[in-house]
C-alpha cells in the first residue's frame, strides 16, 4: 500500500534491540519532528517520488494478470510433459516481487522486479522458450526481450505500460503454492546457481523489511535518501557507487540505531552515522547465520578477495554477499564527502536555517573540476548503439582503477548521467573526474591510461563477439574551458563566443537537449530528453576549493 506521507509514530516504543548492536537512541519523536517530516514530504513531491492510487492499482492488476499467465503456462507445460491432468492443474507457480516495488519505495513510472517461481517439472529453457512465446502473443505486452547470458538471466517487457524485469527460479518441489515461504533456507538446497541468484532478490528484500523497527518510517527515509543520491550523482552500482539494495540496507541500519525516530530525524542521522563510519568495517543488519548448504558467502577471514572490498554492505539473507563489490577508493571518497555535505545541510534544516529543497539540489559537476576525460561511444545503428553503450559503461570501473594508480591522482569521479552527441553518428558520452595533487606544478600525461582503456573495451567486445562495424570508442583528456565543444547535437553546438557574452545564463533548446550554461563558472546541463544515444564525460578533476560546500 501507499505509505502514509508523515511516517508513523509507534503506539508503543519499538523493542530495544534491532541489529548487531544496541540502539544509539530510543528517544521518541517530538512535535517538531512531525512538522519537519511533513515538510520533507512536500519537498519530495515535485520529483515524482509518490505514486497516485490509480497507478498503484494499475500495477496490482498487471501483476495479477502476469501471475495468472504463469500459472496457466506451468499447467499447460505439465500436461505437455505427461503429468496427469489433475496434477497439472494444481502444480501452482507464482510471481514474487522484490526490489523497490516490494520495499514500497518505487517512484512514478518505475519498473517492477519480479521472479517467476516454478515447480521442478519446469526447466529454465522452458521459461526462455515456451513462456517467452506465450508472452509474445499477449496483446498488451510490448518490447519483449530476453537476456539469457546475464549474471541473473532475465526477460524484460512492458505489460500494459508497466516495465517488468522477470527472472526465473525452479524449486525442487512438486508444487508451488500461493503461501510458499521463500525465506526458508532449505528451499535453496540442490538449486542451480542462477536460481539461487534469482531468489536472492526476494529473500534480501523480505529480510530487510523484517529487520527494521518501523516499516513506514523506513520507507519514507529510504525514498528521501534515494532521491538525494540520484540528485547528487551517486546512485549507480555499475559505475562503482551504490545501487538500490545497498541504499536500502544503509537506511535500514540507521532505523535500527534510532528505532523510534521519524523520517526527518532518520535522514539527518543517516548522514551522521555514515559520514563517520570507519570503512572498511562492514555494515550488517544481523549476524550472519551458519548453514549446511555450503554456498559461498562473504567472509574476509576465509576469502582473500573479500579483504579488498573498501565499503562492504552485507546482505542479510543466506548466502550473505557484499552488495558493494564495485566500489573503489575513489567512489567511496566521493560518497563520504557527500555524506558530510548531507549532514551539514540537514543540520541547517533542522535548526530552521534552511529548507528541505536544499538537500535535493543537484551536484554541479561542471563547476567542481578543471580536468575531464570525455568518452564518446558511437555505433551505426540504434540497436548496436544500445549494446555498445552497455559494454562501455560496464568497463568504466577499469578506467577508474587505472587512474587511481597514478601517483598524482587522488580521486577519479564518474558522473552517472550521460549526454547526447551527434545524432547522425549515434554518439554518446560519459563524465568522470580525477582530483590532481599539486595540479599547478604537475603536467600529467594520461595517453597511456586512456589508450589502455579503449584497447580493453575493444578486446572484451571481440571476445564476447559483440563488436560490429561502426562501433567506436574515443577518449579525450579535456580541460574544463574546452568542454563545451563536446556538447554536440546534430548541427548545434555551444560556441566559445556564446560563452563570452554578457548575460549570466543562456538557454539553448534543440530537439535532443536543453542546455543551460552558467557563464560565470562553466557548464550545467539541466535536462536531457534525447533517447537516441548516450554520452559519458569522464572527467579528470581538480577540486575548486572556493566552490566547496
Amino acid at each position: 500500500g501507499q505509505p502514509s506521507p508523515q511516517g508513523s509514530i509507534p503506539p508503543h516504543p519499538a523493542p530495544q534491540h534491532y541489529g548487531v548492536t544496541s540502539p544509539i537512541s530510543l528517544a521518541p519523536p517530538k512535535d517538531i519532528d512531525c512538522v519537519q517530516t511533513q515538510k520533507l514530504v512536500e519537498a519530495m513531491r515535485p520529483f515524482g517520488v509518490f505514486e497516485d492510487e490509480e497507478e498503484q492499482n494499475h500495477r496490482l492488476v498487471v501483476l495479477s494478470k502476469l501471475n495468472s499467465l504463469v500459472k496457466e503456462w506451468i499447467s499447460e507445460l505439465g500436461e505437455s510433459k505427461n503429468l496427469p491432468p489433475s496434477a497439472a492443474a494444481n502444480v501452482g507457480g507464482k510471481i514474487f516481487t522484490f526490489g523497490s516495488y516490494k520495499l514500497g519505495v518505487h517512484t512514478k513510472g518505475a519498473d517492477i522486479d519480479a521472479v517467476c517461481v516454478a515447480p521442478r517439472h519446469v526447466e529454465r529453457s522452458d521459461f526462455f522458450q515456451s513462456f517467452f512465446e506465450k508472452l509474445k502473443h499477449q496483446e498488451k505486452i510490448k518490447n519483449l526481450r530476453a537476456v539469457e547470458d546475464a549474471y541473473v538471466p532475465v526477460v524484460k517487457f512492458e505489460f500494459d505500460g508497466i516495465e517488468i524485469d522477470l527472472v526465473f527460479a525452479r524449486l525442487s518441489l512438486q508444487t508451488v503454492s500461493d503461501n510458499l515461504d521463500l525465506g526458508d533456507d532449505s528451499r535453496l538446497r540442490s538449486l542451480d546457481i542462477r536460481c539461487i541468484r534469482s531468489l536472492n532478490g526476494c529473500r534480501v528484500t523480505d529480510e530487510i523489511l523484517h529487520l527494521v523497527p518501523n516499516k513506514e518510517n523506513f520507507r519514507l527515509t529510504l525514498r528521501a535518501i534515494k532521491l538525494w543520491a540520484k540528485r547528487r550523482g551517486i546512485y549507480s552500482n555499475i559505475l562503482g557507487f551504490l545501487g538500490g539494495v545497498s541504499w536500502a540496507m544503509l537506511v535500514a541500519r540507521t532505523c535500527q540505531l534510532y528505532p523510534n525516530a521519524l523520517a526527518s530525524t532518520l535522514v539527518n542521522k543517516f548522514f551522521l552515522v555514515f559520514s563517520k563510519w570507519e570503512w572498511p568495517n562492514p555494515v550488517l543488519l544481523k549476524q550472519p547465520e551458519e548453514s549446511n548448504l555450503n554456498l559461498p558467502v562473504w567472509d574476509p577471514r576465509v576469502n582473500p578477495s573479500d579483504r579488498y572490498h573498501v565499503m562492504p554492505i552485507i546482505t542479510p539473507a543466506y548466502p550473505q554477499q557484499n552488495s558493494t563489490y564495485n566500489v573503489s577508493t575513489s567512489t567511496r571518497a566521493v560518497m563520504v564527502e557527500e555524506f558530510k555535505h548531507g549532514l551539514a545541510v540537514t543540520n541547517e534544516i533542522l535548526q530552521g536555517k534552511s529548507d528541505w529543497s536544499k538537500l535535493f539540489e543537484p551536484l554541479n559537476f561542471f563547476q567542481k573540476y578543471k580536468h575531464y576525460i570525455v568518452l564518446t561511444a558511437s555505433a551505426s545503428t540504434e540497436e548496436h548503439h544500445l549494446e555498445w553503450v552497455g559494454l562501455v559503461e560496464s568497463k568504466i570501473r577499469v578506467l577508474v582503477g587505472n587512474l587511481e594508480r597514478n601517483e598524482f591522482i587522488t580521486i577519479a569521479h564518474v558522473k552517472p548521467q550521460s549526454f547526447p552527441g551527434n545524432q547522425e553518428l549515434s554518439d554518446s558520452s560519459i563524465q568522470m573526474t580525477v582530483k590532481v595533487e599539486n595540479a599547478e606544478s604537475v603536467n600529467i600525461d594520461l595517453t597511456y591510461v586512456i589508450q589502455s582503456f579503449t584497447d580493453t573495451v575493444y578486446r572484451q567486445a571481440n571476445n564476447l563477439n559483440v563488436l560490429k562495424e561502426g562501433m567506436k570508442i574515443e577518449a579525450a583528456h579535456v580541460k574544463r574551458k574546452h568542454l563545451h565543444y563536446f556538447f554536440l547535437s546534430g548541427n548545434f553546438f555551444l560556441s566559445k563566443e556564446q560563452l563570452e557574452k554578457k548575460p549570466r545564463f543562456i538557454i539553448i533548446e534543440s530537439s535532443s537537449l536543453t542546455l543551460v550554461t552558467n557563464l560565470q563558472n562553466c557548464y550545467l546541463v539541466l535536462n536531457i530528453s534525447s533517447t537516441d544515444f548516450k554520452i559519458w564525460v569522464v572527467r579528470l578533476f581538480e577540486r575548486l576549493e572556493i566552490l566547496r560546500g
